[in-house]
Formats: structure tokens, C-alpha cells, sequence
């Protein structure tokens, strides 16, 4: 049985973390250091390198996840740091875990196992001050809105229609709707709110797709605040603090230097979730990385209808980014799940449930390939309870489909166990099979781009709308947003806008039920069933197994 996370982490010899960068052939002077073990990458490291041919970048996506765990994460790690045991040159990009779930339900987001990224504490905690930045940023954004109101409003701001809340890194549902302003005069015009979390906030999507300041300070101008009585919109620009929130973010805009367990290099950058934003790391850190290494493994968050879907039509455009290919992580655990097997019976063998199950498999297979032309490895992560013939049976039923098959050990033997899957992923690249396309033009109408999400990559026989998105469609063609992607916030427990809807959904319809503009961000956010961007704490949170003691030493982290 293996050793708790953060033991085997706190076990590791790490390198320092000028001798990573010195790996990269980055000078000391490129860094800003955190300690030994965390620097910040200035920006210029980009501008100086931006001529230097890109390296070949993996994207790493899963199935539709289930409570039984994929492991996407500890594959990217693992799959780095095997990369690295056959000599090539790698870098890891990845997100940076939030608060929220690393003391809710999910715990952190730093790998498992033998695949983790390093320090751990650091990462699933506080790590460079990055979310702080994102949310003081925010935050000051709608106190001087707010500010604005109560000193005679002179842009006329309807209080009714504030678009933009309060953010903090935290699950707290209690916060999801408030009324702020109460009290006397001097304590504000009251008024209807609620909070989001920050990893949902738009300073944290316009951070992961800025190339720099100078363009972050200009999305940040674009974000739609309000509108006025008169139904005119209301940007921050004419609050006239994008200056300050740029200020405020002039650290957490550099990537984050640290390493794997095996002393790979990883950049972690920017944390936006991909049920509720757009779910990749930044664009400054994968372009880096792309700089910095011969190949570049990121993953995006969720499964392929989320993450990688936001990654191949909104990230890769704008960030001029052409993958190569995607490795999709399974389990046989999460298949017999999406098969109608209960939590507490997937340890048994049940090839039948399992059959049934490799439908959601498919459902992947189809979306990267059908939809965006890109060749695809599966990479089937090993439970110890997996028995031989369910290993074969889905390594049989890619073949059988031309999709290779690779079992994954990363998460009990790190690197080693992921040297076969490493191996494929180099064939395939190697093979230069298939070339990656986006899924629709971003002119097309609203309704056309929602459509093509829901029937082609959620597999939906069509959309429902409320009458509130049907007034935000319209608000928002008038305003031009129309030529805008489309980030859609849902479930990402099915491929469904209904999380019990598990294996590959047929006969059901999507509905939206409202958009929101993130126009600075440069996307529309439509919001699918009953998705919350404030999500809430478990009956039991994580935080409750979380403690240190006297010498410092944490424990319960995960």
C-alpha cells in the first residue's frame, strides 16, 4: 500500500530550484526567487526566446470523472517525469489548485502517488500569492464600483443591473447571494450581490490569456461592470482603475518555476476550473514552456467536453497553439462505474458493467478525434484491484477502434510506470498522424456555436432556452460579443447538463439558462443546468483531516 501524499513528498530530495531553471538554460537573473525551491519567470524570458521554434505540445485530457478518481494529474506528472527517464527534454505546465476544493471535496491538485509535483504543501496552499493577487484584484474592481455608486454615480449605473460580485478562494455557499451596503448612509447603497469564487472570476480567465501587460490591462478595460438605466453598458475601463488592477497583479502575471518529484521542470500558472471557466494554465506559461523544452506536456481540467474542449477552441486560438496530441485518461474503476456499478462494488470484477462503461470512452475518443482531427493515446490508469482481463478488455476495444492503449502505473512507480505510455505518445508524434482543427468559427451566430457544442461534443439532440439567456443572446449580439467562443459552465460529471446522466447519454436536450459576458476575458459563458460558480463544502470537508504540529509538520493533505 503506498505511503500517504504528502509522505512521499515530504520524503523527496528536491533540487534547487536555480539548478531546475539552470536545466532550462534560464540564468539566475531570469528568476525571482521564492525560497529554494519556488521562483517566479520574468516575462521577459518569453520575449527574449519568442523566436526560437516551439516544442511539441501533449495535452492531457479523461474520461467523464467519477468519485472512483482518473488520475489526470498524476498522468501528467508521471508521463513528464517518464519523458525525462528517456532523455528529452520536457516541461510540465499546469494549473494551481484552489482553496476551495483542497479543503472541500477534491483535496489538492498537486499529482498523487509517485507523480507529484513539488513542494506540495506550498502548491496546494498559499504557493506565490498568485490567487491572493487574482482576488485583491477583484475585489477592488467592485469596491470602486460600489464606491462609485455611493459618491453620486455619475455614469448613471442602473444598482439593479451590477454585473460584477465579490470573489474569495473558498467554497461558501452562504455567500453565494448576500445583500451588501446595509446600515447607515455612510455604509453604502444597499443593494442585491453574492459572491464567486475566485478561480471563476474573470481576472483569473484574463490573467491565464494575457501575453503580457500591456494586454492585460486592456482585457481588464473590456470587462462589462454594469449597465446603465438606459440599458448602456458600463466597462471597467470607465471606473478608470485598470492601472491599479494591473498593479496588483504585476507578480502573479509571471509563471511559477518549481519540479516533479523526479526534478522535472513544471511551470504552474493560473487555476481557472473547467466546469465554470475555461480550465487551462496560462498562456504565458505554456508558451514558455514551449521555448524552454523539446516537449510540453498541460492537461485541462475535467474531461474532454470541458477542459480539452476550451483548450482546442478558445487557449489554442488565442494563444497560437497547434497540439499534437492528446492522451485521454481512463480507469477501469470509473468505466464499471459509468457502467451501472455502485461506488462500493467497483473493486469486483464485472466485464459486462465494463463493456457498458467504455461508451463514455468512446464518447472521448470521438470528440478529439471526429471534432478536432488530433490523434489520441489512452492512457489506462492501474488500480491495484484491476484485474488482468478488464485491462485487456479495454486495451482490445481501443485497438479495435485504431486508438492506441497503454496501461499506466505513474501513480505507484512514478516515472518508470509511465515509460510504455511515454514510449506510444513519441510513436504517435513521431507518426505525425491527424492535425488539429477547431470545432467552429468564431463568427458563427451565439445559438449556432452553443448548438455545435451540445450536439457534437455532448452528444445533445438539441438546446433549450430560458428566457433569460434569449434576452442575454439579444443583449449580447447588440453589443457585438456575438463574434465571441463560447465557454459553457456545466456538469462535468456527465457528458449531459445532468450530473446522473453517466456513461453516454441519448434523448436528452441542453439547457441554457443563462449567459454572462466575459468580455475581457474574450469569451461568453453560458451557464447549463444548475451549475453554481460558488460552489459549497461537503458534509465532511477535506479540512477536517487537514493539521500541522508543533515542529510545523502538515499532515492531511492530499
Amino acid at each position: 500500500m503506498l505511503p500517504p501524499d504528502i509522505e512521499i513528498a515530504r520524503s523527496a530530495k528536491m533540487r534547487p530550484v536555480l539548478e531546475v531553471a539552470h536545466d532550462l538554460g534560464l540564468t539566475d537573473d531570469d528568476l525571482e526567487l521564492y525560497g529554494r525551491y519556488k521562483a517566479k519567470i520574468g516575462l521577459e524570458v518569453y520575449q527574449r526566446l519568442q523566436d526560437k521554434p516551439p516544442g511539441r505540445l501533449i495535452g492531457v485530457t479523461a474520461i467523464s470523472p467519477t468519485p472512483a478518481g482518473e488520475g489526470k494529474t498524476c498522468t501528467s506528472v508521471g508521463l513528464t517525469q517518464a519523458l525525462g527517464r528517456l532523455g528529452k527534454k520536457v516541461v510540465l505546465a499546469l494549473r494551481e489548485p484552489s482553496l476551495g476544493p483542497t479543503f472541500g471535496v477534491k483535496g489538492g491538485a498537486a499529482g498523487g502517488g509517485y507523480s507529484q509535483v513539488l513542494p506540495m504543501e506550498d502548491i496546494n496552499l498559499h504557493f506565490t500569492g498568485d490567487m491572493h493577487a487574482i482576488t485583491a484584484a477583484h475585489n477592488l474592481l467592485a469596491a470602486v464600483l460600489d464606491n462609485h455608486l455611493y459618491f453620486g454615480n455619475e455614469l448613471n449605473i442602473d444598482p439593479k443591473r451590477v454585473l460584477w460580485r465579490r470573489a474569495m478562494d473558498m467554497n461558501d455557499r452562504q455567500l453565494r447571494n448576500i445583500v451588501c451596503g446595509l446600515g447607515a448612509k455612510i455604509d453604502g447603497l444597499p443593494r442585491e450581490s453574492g459572491f464567486d469564487i475566485t478561480v471563476a472570476s474573470e481576472i483569473m480567465a484574463i490573467m491565464c490569456l494575457s501575453e503580457g501587460v500591456q494586454d492585460f490591462k486592456e482585457r481588464v478595460g473590456r470587462i462589462l461592470v454594469a449597465y446603465t438605466r438606459d440599458g448602456q453598458p458600463v466597462f471597467a475601463r470607465d471606473l478608470k482603475v485598470t492601472g491599479a488592477l494591473a498593479v496588483l497583479m504585476k507578480d502573479a502575471l509571471k509563471p511559477n518555476l518549481v519540479q516533479t518529484l523526479e526534478g522535472q521542470p513544471a511551470l504552474i500558472h493560473g487555476g481557472p476550473f473547467a466546469n465554470i471557466a475555461h480550465g487551462n494554465n496560462s498562456i504565458i506559461a505554456t508558451r514558455t514552456a514551449l521555448r524552454l523544452g523539446d516537449y510540453v506536456v498541460t492537461e485541462g481540467g475535467f474531461g474532454s467536453d470541458l477542459g480539452a474542449e476550451k483548450f482546442l477552441n478558445i487557449v489554442c486560438p488565442y494563444g497560437g497553439f497547434t497540439p499534437d496530441v492528446m492522451v485521454l485518461v481512463a480507469t477501469v474503476r470509473a468505466l464499471k462505474l459509468h457502467g451501472g456499478v455502485s461506488l462500493n462494488n467497483l473493486t469486483q470484477s464485472n466485464l459486462e458493467a465494463l463493456r457498458k462503461g467504455l461508451a463514455n470512452l468512446d464518447a472521448h475518443i470521438d470528440n478529439i478525434t471526429n471534432n478536432f482531427g488530433l490523434p489520441v493515446v489512452v492512457a489506462i490508469n492501474r488500480f491495484p484491484t484491476d484485474e488482468k482481463s478488464e485491462l485487456n478488455l479495454v486495451r482490445e476495444h481501443c485497438l479495435a477502434r485504431g486508438v492506441s492503449a497503454v496501461v499506466s502505473e505513474v501513480v505507484a512507480r512514478g516515472g518508470e510506470g509511465g515509460v510504455a505510455l511515454a514510449a506510444e505518445v513519441l510513436r504517435v508524434l513521431d507518426s505525425r498522424v491527424g492535425s488539429y482543427r477547431q470545432l467552429y468559427a468564431w463568427n458563427l451566430p451565439i445559438r449556432e456555436k452553443i448548438e455545435i457544442l451540445a450536439c457534437r461534443v455532448y452528444g445533445a439532440d438539441g438546446v433549450v432556452y430560458t428566457i433569460q439567456a434569449e434576452n442575454d443572446i439579444g443583449d449580447f449580439t447588440r453589443l457585438g460579443f456575438d463574434q465571441l467562443p463560447i465557454c459553457m459552465a456545466k456538469t462535468p460529471n456527465s457528458l449531459s447538463d445532468n450530473p446522473n446522466l453517466l456513461g453516454r447519454p441519448t434523448g436528452w436536450r441542453l439547457t441554457v439558462r443563462e449567459l454572462r459576458a466575459s468580455a475581457g476575458a474574450g469569451f461568453l459563458v453560458a451557464l447549463a443546468g444548475k451549475i453554481m460558480t460558488m460552489p459549497g463544502l461537503p458534509r465532511v470537508p477535506a479540512a477536517e483531516k487537514v493539521d500541522i504540529d508543533e515542529q510545523g509538520e502538515i499532515s492531511g493533505l492530499s
